[in-house]
């Protein structure tokens, strides 16, 4: 049985245990452990780590431990090294989110990013989708991060949806990549624009009759046009556009 010396850096200490934050200790391994089995071993999902280096030098997960190895592990937002690749952005970010997070799901379409939720969703089924289409998994549960399938995820440390918005755009630089108004919030597919005329029939008069620009979702049904509300949702947009990353 190998051992070797673990130090977690930034705020990949928020998993461990109190007795392991901001230090380096020793742990026994066995004799065909991977980085991969440790790190998540010790309370760190695979999604989590941005860098993973074995006595100075950068290593993949499968590495196979030896005795006296020294494992840094870094999170996914750390700074990067000139000799240091990070994994490219992908070209459209796509999520899907755990049933625990139908208001961050929400304000995620609000931006125009697509976003499969459903309060029913288990994490068999949240697993697949993630594989199937290339989703980001989002969750506060590391298990489901922990799986295999599971090749992006992120881990939301805040409780509220807006301060879960918050950390996701600053963790992943998305304010550049939004696309706001375009999908449903309710059904996530995308809105498409409404004459007036074909509004009129589906809208009450005092709204026709003031409003000129409607669009509709096809899958409910629903008109939306740019009243009190939405002028409510472009506070909320803006306020996302202004997050910085890293913040």
């Amino acid at each position: 049985m190998a051992t070797a010396t673990f130090r977690f850096h930034g705020e990949l200490n928020a998993f461990l245990a109190r007795t392991l934050r901001d230090r380096a200790f020793a742990r026994a391994c066995g004799s065909a452990a991977s980085v991969k089995h440790m790190v998540e071993a010790l309370g760190v999902p695979h999604t989590e780590v941005g860098r993973l280096c074995v006595n100075g030098a950068p290593a993949p997960f499968d590495r196979r431990l030896a005795d006296g190895d020294r494992v840094d592990v870094y999170p996914e937002r750390a700074p990067q090294p000139a000799d240091g690749a990070r994994a490219p952005a992908p070209p459209d970010w796509r999520f899907v989110a755990d049933a625990h997070l139908g208001g961050l799901a929400q304000l995620l379409r609000l931006a125009g990013f697509d976003t499969c939720y459903d309060n029913h969703f288990s994490d068999d089924e949240i697993a697949v989708l993630a594989a199937r289409d290339g989703r980001v998994v989002l969750t506060r549960d590391r298990e489901l991060l922990k799986r295999r399938a599971v090749a992006r995820g992120c881990y939301l440390h805040a409780l509220q949806p807006a301060a879960q918005l918050r950390e996701l755009f600053a963790r992943l630089d998305l304010a550049p990549h939004m696309r706001p108004f375009r999908l449903c919030l309710r059904c996530n597919a995308p809105l498409h624009p409404l004459s007036v005329e074909d509004a009129a029939l589906r809208v009450p008069d005092g709204v026709r009759q003031r409003h000129r620009r409607f669009a509709a979702c096809d899958v409910c049904q629903r008109v939306f046009w740019e009243g009190s509300h939405w002028r409510r949702m472009r506070t909320v947009v803006d306020a996302m556009r202004a997050v910085a990353p890293g913040a």
